[in-house]
């Protein structure tokens, strides 16, 4: 009868293991079983991150297990390949000549890396800005200065299109094309940690721009940021430690730069402009950036961080051959600014 019972009862079927599950599994095998991911298998799992054929609960475990590990070149390089091919560009998009990346935020300086770019933008340089706010508290974000300077935000491509045809400059939130790459990048409030797409993200040159300028904050992502940069086939690009994560040099202390010119790895150094470090303001005000602008108020250290961090970009785009004439170059431009522009 035993055996009888045994045949009669109805097996239930051997579950078929989730596509994804397979990249989840290279990333958490354990101390000597697990690996980074190739090339292809970012590339491929990212596509299906943004078609939204993967399990929340696989999201989660991959993302930490990638952040746990830290990514690699060619994890990020497969990243970004993976968002460009979901990407839908118009044919009439006017040419960007600058891709700048803005996720971290300003926590202990005030931003002045804007007005880096407004002075770029009055100088016929077309700046496309993408970047997405509000997943880290206490800090201040593009997009809430930019409101402050009455200088308008697009919502879509079409629209950052028109701002640069107006004045050269255009900022497009994350979330107005990548959406799930913001949703996944908010759930820091959720899981504690960072992801993987606060870092790629600010690889993803959506427009082809000819020159890329990358902030981070931990010193090791210098190297994996040029190797995927390089993988990525970007012409030219730098990426520095910058003030806060953002791509904004502090004039106080001696910034080491990698880059890409020509195709080629750089790595170069870039002194110190003033000779003693600034005290830090005990308020930061966003107001402030307009005073500054239109001539109203000093400040020696915002100043400084303006014109170095615009003559790092001048270098890497190949506006001036030496550090020396790239800051000639930007502090001109800064006592010839518009002041009534802001």
């Amino acid at each position: 009868m035993t055996e009888q019972a045994n045949t009669d009862i109805d097996a239930e079927p051997t579950p078929t293991e989730h596509d994804f599950a397979q990249y989840v599994r290279i990333l958490g095998k354990g101390k000597t079983g697990s690996r980074n991911l190739t090339y292809d298998e970012a590339k491929a799992s990212m596509a299906m991150i943004l078609k939204g054929e993967v399990e929340p609960e696989q999201l989660g475990a991959f993302m930490m297990l990638m952040r746990h590990q830290e990514e690699s070149s060619e994890e990020l390089a497969g990243f970004v390949d993976a968002t460009n091919n979901v990407l839908s560009i118009p044919q009439n998009m006017p040419t960007i000549d600058l891709d700048w990346s803005s996720y971290a935020g300003k926590a202990r300086r005030l931003p002045w890396f804007i007005l880096t770019l407004w002075l770029l933008a009055e100088n016929d340089i077309s700046v496309l800005i993408h970047g997405e706010g509000g997943h880290t508290a206490n800090r201040i974000y593009t997009d809430d200065v930019l409101k402050m300077l009455n200088i308008p935000i697009a919502n879509s491509f079409e629209q950052a299109g028109e701002h640069i045809k107006s004045h050269n400059f255009a900022y497009l939130p994350l979330h107005d094309f990548l959406p799930e790459l913001a949703r996944i990048m908010n759930l820091k409030w959720i899981l504690g940690l960072r992801s993987p797409v606060n870092t790629f993200t600010r690889l993803i040159n959506p427009c082809s721009a000819n020159c890329s300028m990358q902030g981070i904050h931990h010193p090791a992502y210098r190297d994996t940021h040029q190797e995927a940069s390089l993988m990525l086939n970007q012409p030219s690009m730098a990426v520095i430690k910058g003030d806060g994560g953002e791509t904004e040099w502090n004039p106080d202390m001696t910034n080491l730069v990698r880059s890409i010119k020509n195709k080629k790895a750089i790595e170069e150094e870039w002194s110190p402009l003033f000779p003693k470090r600034h005290v830090k303001d005990k308020v930061l005000d966003p107001e402030k950036l307009a005073r500054v602008w239109r001539g109203e108020e000093e400040d020696e250290y915002g100043v400084g961080a303006i014109i170095g961090t615009a003559a790092i970009t001048l270098y890497t785009m190949d506006k001036a051959n030496t550090h020396d004439d790239a800051l000639e170059m930007a502090r001109n431009w800064w006592a010839k600014r518009n002041k009534s522009s802001i």
